[in-house]
């Protein structure tokens, strides 16, 4: 099911039952965080917000702010036109298995041939509603003094830390006028927050050399009316990119949509390989191919039915930025790092544009089911390159990759290490700091079995390996950033060709025919 506008999903989420209005003023600095909040540690992922008034330093802005939008199981399948995200994780895998592949690159070449099978790539159209209001910028001034020092978030048991300035950069948040950084309603997250963040941006980069898309999800911290922070950490594609132009000195195109279909931003955080163009993706969910427009002041294309497009570029020779303190996604905020500079030289939107937003924090938030839905989906692809694999799960409680639990067919000695080995090798499971392998007969979705498992089936010393790789940047306890080291453990029985001399024994189940006589008994 295709979505034309943000604002059409919330409707649509409206008529579903999954959406709370909030008709009375709610202040972007901090309130509508403590909202979403309590609605995300709801069980069940509570339900969507809309806050038709949100206000920015006291003014009520012209948008709406619509927040925890996929932020349970039910929502994550409606935004896909779907039941459940197993029923479309079902029918992919279906079109992956039309011609096995016998490497992981040619799985990934399948996977893009998979998702051209029914809708066409990506076209270009003359223009579209996300052009229906135009604001250009002059060029900025060049930059020659240094940033203002980032505050310090290791101050906060200080009476002056309750006082944090919202900004490294001196905001200042105008009134009236044509839309800029300054009058959105973007979010000020927590109380440490090193300024305001747009937390739902849709990031598009070419690369220099191929001219293959990316579209990636990185924070945007607002410095000013014209200038932000671009959170693309050492890893990511948009880094990558970054890197090229910097090689070749030359200025990059940068583009940042937000709202229009809400598969948009669940394409932008999947894990797909480098070189896969996330908008196939999302016309492959939404069952209808999306529609682009060219940028006004640069050469990328955007969604036609986005709901605002900030325009602008990153200057290779302009110094690095430090950009945070954030309330990030680890439960923890992260500290300044320097960052790309992003320059502003367009705003467009659509006149009845509804602002797309999340929160992240200590677990369950949103992203739990926005994560696990990528994990569903592309669970085919793990299985095809190794079949035993039965399930894979990401529990809340690891934020993401730190902790991974999956099942498999265990057949041969030393095959959970296997299996560890080809994990962190894959993409994204690079990061994985905790990998945990248990037998087919596990649900892996249930925490209290696996850790049953691990305690019953494991020697520590035996049954562990530790090795290097890795980290994800936004990991505060590595020793080093970007660095670290990782655990596995193999909590499957046990075979004689893994060093295990006595006879395993069987799990304690009750008869069947006895569990069938009492459940006819008792419940008639």
């Amino acid at each position: 099911m295709a979505f034309e506008s943000f604002r059409a999903w919330v409707n649509h989420l409206d008529k579903a039952g999954e959406l709370i209005r909030i008709s009375q003023p709610v202040a972007t600095e901090l309130e509508i965080t403590e909202l979403a909040d309590r609605q995300m540690k709801s069980p069940g992922g509570g339900k969507a917000l809309l806050i038709e008034k949100p206000t920015v330093n006291g003014a009520v802005s012209p948008f709406p702010v619509a927040i925890n939008t996929l932020g349970s199981w039910k929502r994550m399948a409606l935004s896909l036109g779907a039941n459940s995200v197993d029923e479309v994780a079902a029918e992919l895998g279906s079109l992956m298995k039309a011609k096995p592949p016998t490497s992981f690159r040619e799985a990934i070449k399948l996977l893009g041939t998979a998702l051209d099978l029914r809708h066409a790539k990506p076209k270009l159209v003359k223009d579209g509603p996300c052009k229906e209001v135009i604001h250009k910028f002059d060029a900025p001034p060049t930059r020659t003094s240094p940033w203002p020092p980032a505050p310090n978030i290791n101050a906060s048991n200080s009476p002056a830390a309750a006082n944090v300035s919202p900004s490294p950069g001196g905001e200042d948040w105008g009134e009236g006028g044509p839309t800029t950084l300054l009058n959105l309603p973007i979010l000020k997250c927590w109380p440490l927050d090193g300024g305001r963040f747009i937390t739902l941006p849709c990031v598009v980069t070419k690369d220099p050399d191929t001219g293959e898309r990316n579209v990636g999800m990185y924070r945007i911290q607002v410095y000013n009316d014209r200038t932000t922070g671009l959170h693309w950490q050492l890893q990511k594609v948009g880094a990558r990119h970054g890197r090229r132009y910097h090689e070749t000195g030359t200025r990059m195109p940068v583009a940042i949509f937000l709202g229009g279909d809400p598969v948009f931003t669940f394409a932008a955080t999947a894990p797909l390989p480098d070189g896969l163009d996330e908008l196939l993706l999302a016309g492959y969910l939404r069952k209808k191919s999306v529609e682009l427009v060219k940028c006004e002041t640069n050469g990328l294309e955007v969604p036609a039915n986005a709901d605002f497009v900030i325009e602008g570029y990153v200057d290779p020779a302009e110094p690095l930025r430090d950009e945070g303190p954030f309330g990030d996604h680890t439960g923890y905020y992260t500290l300044p790092e320097p960052y790309p500079v992003f320059h502003v030289t367009a705003i467009t939107h659509r006149k009845d544009a509804v602002y797309p937003a999340t929160i992240v924090g200590i677990p369950p938030m949103e992203d739990f089911y926005i994560g696990g839905a990528s994990v569903k989906l592309f669970l085919p692809i793990f299985k095809m390159n190794f079949p035993e694999i039965v399930d894979l799960a990401l529990p809340a409680e690891g934020v993401f990759h730190n902790l991974v639990f999956v099942s498999i067919r265990k057949t041969y000695p030393m095959q959970a290490y296997k299996i560890m080995h080809g994990l962190w090798g894959m993409g994204q499971m690079m990061f994985t700091k905790y990998l945990v392998v248990v037998d087919d007969d596990v649900n892996v979705h249930n925490t209290s079995e696996v850790l049953f498992r691990l305690c019953a089936n494991t020697d520590p010393q035996r049954d562990s390996i530790f090795t290097k790789g890795p980290a994800d940047v936004l990991d505060h306890a590595t020793s080093e950033i970007a660095m670290g080291t990782k655990l596995g453990i193999d909590a499957t029985r046990k075979l004689a060709g893994e060093g295990f001399k006595r006879p395993w024994p069987p799990l304690i189940k009750m008869d069947a025919a006895v569990k069938a006589k009492v459940e006819k008994l008792f419940n008639p």
